[in-house]
């Protein structure tokens, strides 16, 4: 029997051609997104879930609670030895630091490595990462032992066989020991770890860092503490300990509003409030929306199969009517319909595998993920498919088939059937509002991120970007002694305009924030500002324009201070005059103690997500870590290898390394391209699909008015005008889908453009065009059908049944 009716849908759909293959491309189009949705979504919710203590594991979060709330993932340095003495009961207690933008050498080879990490051995104790060599217990006990990646292994050495018992210097001045090897970090982790440095390097005397380990107030934003939690144990019964620990330890930031929380870690790769390492976060917010858009995209395209289905079904009324006079009942004539659904969807499935595998390389690169094409053809990706196989199948071929074999014999045999034999027009017009819908929905969202876009490309951030490379510079005393001789070298360089040392460059991921004593107060402020240490050049390099005073002078150490509108408003100075002259101590001995002698507008210190900070600026020589180099585009590439050359000879025991200002601009804003460019996937998706369940609903209506189009052109009608009639009525159903669209889209990017400090504002002109774009895609997909309709000739219009 159900070979019979396989045969007998497999000859039907191929009888029927045009709409065997609108069918299988609506479907397939939806499963194909669908199915790569479930595969991003099962990616990201994978990520570290395969650490065994998961579950137990929670880092160690600052927040800040005045002025404002704030979030920050560094802790002090000494928080994990206190935790380990005030909290015995707990398991484990490890921390781990990023210190990038460092190199190793091995021999005469240089190695830059962003991924370095410095950890304590209970680190390792806590993630369940896979070792290749070593003893996890012991490799970083001991001071200047280092633990490398397979890759980083033969990177450094060749083979990673090779590398145990090595030794690699870092910073060409500290020899480490290789203690141990780590196979490559797996893609689903926010770990990405590539070089690890025992922990009691930087505790010992002499280390790196020492001074800033024995300190409670010095925080690295990069410092992560985890522990571990035992079984049982309730997260909120630590939080009033934490505080009373916090308060205890550190009594003037708990007076600060310094409070500690614990997240999970199965929470930090989706909560954008908090630092990972990999700077990738991915919402549980935008997992559902994807995962809503993704289901929409397959309603949709079985909204398409049942109107094409019953668009068609007229044309199938005398099939109908045989069968059933030869002794078919409704139920055998629905299962035959329904195997012809199930064909067409498993059709449809096997083309979606293939275009998924295809497309998995332009998903990696616009997500950044890792997925092979080898997970399309995996068991959990087969019992997926198989459900949506039976889903899709009854979604879309139950109601077809119910209406197809509920026909009158009588009326299906002489092919009298009509609108009211076939019902479910009101369905059919319901249904196509529905996909207009999530389609506007889509092209409202994709136009706000645009404006959004286009509006931070040309916001000015209040200095001059263009052209300006920032070229790392060595710290050492050493090197220090050489920034004078490498700044008159390269000024004899015609290619170079202007020059400028800093810590950082006007925008940077990287930052240095504290409280400061204004105007001789004994009190430290309760809001932190950002510390930018720059040579008195900074100013004309990237043109900052004063509002009052001057820049300081030139000087190695501190002589004065510059500072921006906002630290002046939030003095409570009206006028930026008045701030001239107030003096600026830092830190809780007021040291560097100096005068104002300048105030800048405000320019961007980061993203536009970000409300502009109050900045402070002085002059301080051994905190400088950038050359700032204008540099004339005409002879870009010529000037950039001559400044390599020079910077080499400078420093022939370091590793030379630049950015350009834009690029780090540019950076920013990187996810919010990528969730733009997937919008507009997704919405190209929903107007396609939505566009065939137009084109099935004009030909079920080409088809019930036939002969009154050939009776209206034998009365005079033109083909214009018939094309009007069909386009006036699916012109007022996109109207009707656009008045509920449109609220709901402004509410949703509304909610959006809460994220940015700076934002456009939501006009009429997002929504006009969005409207604009629908009409005009309807009309053109209508317009086909509707003008192949009009030239019919009246004869043979007249003639129709």
């Amino acid at each position: 029997m159900i070979k019979t009716y396989v045969k007998i849908a497999w000859r039907s759909l191929l009888r029927h051609k045009n709409y065997t293959i609108i069918n299988v491309t609506g479907l397939t189009v939806g499963i194909a997104a669908c199915l790569l949705i479930f595969l991003v979504v099962r990616y990201e919710t994978s990520f570290d879930a395969f650490h065994q203590k998961k579950d137990h594991i929670y880092r160690v979060i600052e927040v800040n609670t005045k002025p404002q709330l704030s979030y920050s993932t560094g802790v002090a340095f000494p928080m994990p030895q206190a935790l380990r003495a005030d909290f015995p009961q707990l398991s484990k207690v490890a921390t781990i630091l990023r210190n990038e933008g460092f190199f190793f050498s091995v021999g005469e080879k240089k190695f830059k490595e962003d991924e370095t990490y410095y950890a304590e051995p209970e680190f390792f104790d806590m993630f369940d990462f896979k070792w290749l060599g070593g003893d996890k217990k012991t490799a970083l006990a001991e001071p200047n032992a280092i633990v490398l990646t397979r890759g980083e292994a033969e990177r450094f050495f060749g083979d990673w066989h090779n590398a145990m018992g090595k030794t690699v210097k870092y910073k060409n001045k500290t020899t480490m020991r290789v203690t141990g090897i780590l196979d490559n970090m797996p893609a689903n982790t926010d770990f990405p770890l590539k070089a690890v440095i025992s922990y009691i390097s930087m505790r010992s005397k002499g280390g790196e860092n020492y001074e800033a380990t024995q300190n409670w107030g010095v925080t690295f934003g990069e410092n992560y503490c985890f522990l571990v939690l035992p079984d049982g144990t309730s997260v909120n019964s630590y939080a009033g300990q934490l505080n009373a620990f916090i308060q205890r330890h550190s009594p003037i930031d708990y007076k600060k509003g310094l409070r500690m929380q614990l997240q999970a870690l199965t929470a930090m790769h989706y909560d954008s409030r908090t630092d990972i390492f990999t700077a990738r976060h991915f919402s549980k917010q935008l997992i559902n929306v994807i995962s809503i858009i993704g289901l929409f995209l397959v309603i949709i395209a079985c909204v398409n199969f049942i109107n094409l289905s019953t668009a068609q079904a007229v044309t199938r009324s005398k099939e109908v009517g045989v069968r059933k006079v030869l002794g078919s009942g409704r139920q055998q004539l629905a299962l035959q319909f329904i195997s012809e659904t199930a064909i067409i969807t498993l059709g449809a499935i096997i083309l979606s595998m293939v275009i998924s595998w295809l497309a998995l390389p332009f998903v990696n690169t616009l997500l950044e993920t890792n997925l092979t094409p080898q997970l399309v053809f995996t068991p959990v990706v087969f019992a997926f498919l198989a459900l949506a196989w039976v889903l899709v199948t009854l979604l879309s071929g139950l109601y077809p088939a119910l209406v197809l074999s509920g026909f009158n014999v009588v009326a299906a045999l002489r092919n009298k059937l009509s609108t009211a034999n076939t019902e479910g027009l009101s369905l059919r017009r319901t249904l196509v509002v529905l996909q207009f819908c999530i389609a506007q929905v889509l092209i409202i969202g994709t136009l706000v991120m645009v404006y959004q876009l286009n509006y931070f490309k040309n916001k000015s951030l209040g200095f001059n970007k263009t052209a300006v490379a920032a070229v790392s510079i060595p710290g050492d005393s050493a090197s220090q002694s050489k920034y004078n001789y490498l700044r008159a070298e390269l000024q004899q360089q015609p290619g170079i305009k202007g020059m400028s040392f800093s810590s950082y460059s006007p925008v940077d991921e990287n930052a240095w924030y504290t409280g400061i004593h204004f105007d001789h107060a004994l009190k430290e402020t309760d809001f932190g500002v950002s510390l930018k240490w720059a040579d008195a050049d900074f100013f004309k390099l990237y043109q900052l324009h004063f509002i009052a005073g001057k820049p300081y002078t030139a000087a190695d150490t501190v002589n004065g201070y510059v500072v921006n509108e906002t630290l002046v408003r939030k003095m409570g100075i009206t006028d930026p005059q008045r701030a001239i002259g107030k003096y600026v101590g830092l830190w809780n001995n007021r040291y560097l103690d100096a005068p104002i002698v300048g105030v800048v507008s405000d320019y961007h210190v980061g993203s536009f997500k970000d409300a502009i900070m109050p900045v402070l600026m002085a002059a301080k020589k051994n905190a400088y870590g950038v050359l700032n180099i204008k540099i004339d585009e005409a002879n870009m590439k010529q000037t950039l290898s001559v400044i390599e050359n020079k910077w080499t000879a400078t420093f022939p025991e370091a590793l030379y390394e630049y950015h350009f200002i834009d690029d780090q601009v540019a950076r920013f804003y990187k996810t919010d391209n990528q969730l733009t460019l997937l919008y507009e996937v997704f919405a190209g998706i929903a107007i396609l699909i939505s566009c065939l369940g137009l084109f099935g609903l004009v030909s079920f209506m080409a088809v019930q008015r036939t002969r009154e189009v050939g009776i209206r052109k034998t009365l005079g009608a033109s083909v214009g005008h018939i094309v009007y009639l069909f386009s006036k009525e699916f012109t007022l159903l996109i109207i009707v889908a656009f008045a509920i669209s449109a609220p709901l889209g402004w509410y949703l990017m509304n909610k959006w453009l809460q994220a940015y400090a700076f934002r456009i504002k939501l006009g009429p002109e997002v929504f006009v065009l969005a409207m604009a774009l629908s009409v005009v895609i309807a009309w053109l997909t209508v317009g086909y059908k509707a003008v192949q309709t009009a030239l019919i000739s009246p004869v043979k219009s007249l003639k129709s049944n």
